[in-house]
């Protein structure tokens, strides 16, 4: 049970698990989710004097900081229960139950990996169309680049944990394979 943060019969090891290459891009996946979530959280809209309304950064569009941060929000999320299914991974004896976690990890990964992508095209489209007048002073300029190159940036990290995933979805199949063919019979 090496590489997955215990040795067999052996306490959990938080070095080893933080210096796992999935752990390490999970916690950087968290990083950048919690960059996009505060960038358009806290200088995403922009209040109008002549609107009541709170304006989007992106082209007005309510639309796109609401995918940003609802991105972020359960990227965030997910990340943080993936994390914590990695450390109860190695306690998980039963191979399709592995099977079961490995997968869901693979499918919810790369399901992220194409919301960020789409949330990265839309946000780089809006933010595109933006006229400089809505912004006056450049107010929420900055986040907003911050915001596109993050969510950019995550559509790689997402992409590394899903193939990642899918190595140890090798692994754990042949687990699998070994325990038909050579268990013994009863």
């Amino acid at each position: 049970m090496e590489g997955y943060g215990v040795k067999a019969g052996g306490a959990f090891d938080p070095v080893t698990f933080l210096k796992q290459p999935i752990t390490a891009l999970r916690l950087l996946s968290w990083v950048f989710s919690v960059v996009v979530l505060g960038c358009i959280s806290n200088e995403g809209y922009l209040n109008r004097p002549d609107s009541p309304l709170d304006l989007c950064v992106f082209n007005g569009n309510a639309a796109a900081c609401r995918l940003g941060v609802s991105t972020a929000t359960l990227a965030l999320l997910i990340s943080s229960a993936l994390l914590a299914l990695d450390v109860y991974f190695p306690q998980i004896s039963s191979v399709r139950d592995r099977k079961r976690a490995v997968l869901l990890d693979t499918l919810l990964s790369g399901v992220w990996s194409v919301m960020w992508f789409v949330s990265f095209c839309f946000l780089a489209n809006q933010w595109q169309a933006t006229p400089a007048v809505n912004l006056p002073l450049n107010e929420g300029a900055d986040a907003a680049r911050a915001a596109i190159l993050f969510c950019f940036f995550s559509v790689f990290s997402w992409g590394g944990l899903t193939l990642l995933s899918l190595e140890r979805m090798k692994r754990v199949s042949f687990e699998e394979e070994y325990n038909k063919l050579f268990t013994p019979s009863a």
